[in-house]
């Protein structure tokens, strides 16, 4: 999602989350690109939940608040979705023409996506052929999902030209910033308030990607319980206010130590399932030699002074 070319086809990237809408504007420079100005707001809960926008107009109200905050001109925007409604499969194929193979999608996209071919946008792209076999990156997207963020984006007087998914747009971000070798397998997380987005990649192309349905609030919804904080505790979102509850007789208390073993009792949300093996048998077997974390909301940006 970034701001690229001419100025008349500026974007600027827009990140509809589940407590906070971000929206970066970019512009290219002679060591890659600037940032213009970057914007947030807070989202009141329930506002979108995993992923689903469920209050349009208060979305619709944050965004173009950022816009007019961060004096933003450009109306064109990049946006991504992801949540159930997403579905990315890696499709083995016998050896074809492309133009076989666009005949040859619906057919498959019917065996591989559980959702009716006429309710969803599907795309693909040819990741690797071999001497009688390709390997083929199908995504199809639900079209009430899609439609539900382009109404929000009308409504906030917004036009949206690129709709991605999600765990795609991670992997431009990190490929742009950090040119990765191309036999280094990486797995991208993207951690936010309700949902997670994992795409492991090798050499540019997604071995295995995935939204998982666990995020922050997941982890604070669990401490509260385990360790029965207040809500005032449990809503602890600054740094000045995590302090203030570490000196606090709640953060001196005994509970909050962890009695040897704990970790390994308690289960990790994100591992219920076997959700760590399915992974790794997707990818192929290969284990990501490094894993890059993303997500979370900016408090506080420096603002240069040039």
């Amino acid at each position: 999602m970034l701001g690229l070319g001419k100025k008349s086809r500026q974007l600027v990237g827009l990140d509809i989350g589940s407590s906070s809408i971000k929206a970066v504007e970019l512009k290219s420079a002679k060591s890659g690109y600037e940032l213009v100005s970057f914007g947030m707001e807070t989202l009141a809960p329930d506002t979108v939940v995993d992923g689903a926008i469920m209050d349009a107009p208060q979305v619709a109200n944050a965004i173009s608040k950022i816009f007019d905050a961060q004096r933003i001109k450009t109306k064109n925007v990049a946006t991504s979705v992801s949540g159930h409604s997403v579905i990315v499969k890696r499709v083995p194929l016998p050896l074809m023409t492309e133009e076989e193979l666009y005949d040859r999608i619906p057919s498959e996209a019917s065996q591989h996506i559980p959702f009716d071919i006429a309710d969803v946008n599907l795309s693909y792209q040819l990741l690797e052929s071999m001497d009688s076999q390709m390997d083929v990156l199908l995504v199809a997207v639900k079209k009430d999902k899609i439609l539900n963020h382009t109404n929000v984006l009308a409504q906030a007087g917004k036009t949206p030209v690129v709709v991605d998914i999600d765990a795609f747009g991670l992997q431009n971000c990190f490929e742009i910033n950090y040119e990765p070798d191309a036999g280094q397998t990486v797995a991208l997380l993207n951690i936010g308030a309700s949902v997670m987005n994992i795409n492991i990649v090798r050499g540019g192309v997604p071995l295995f990607t995935r939204d998982v349905s666990v995020g922050g609030n997941h982890y604070r919804d669990a401490l509260q319980k385990e360790l029965d904080l207040s809500l005032r505790y449990r809503r602890a979102e600054t740094t000045d206010t995590a302090q203030r509850f570490r000196h606090s007789d709640a953060g001196n208390s005994k509970d909050l130590r962890l009695l040897p073993g704990d970790s390994q009792r308690r289960e990790h949300p994100a591992n219920r399932g076997g959700r760590g093996n399915g992974a790794r048998s997707r990818a192929g077997g290969l284990a990501a030699g490094r894993i890059r974390d993303a997500g979370g909301r900016v408090e506080s940006f420096p603002q240069s002074n040039d």
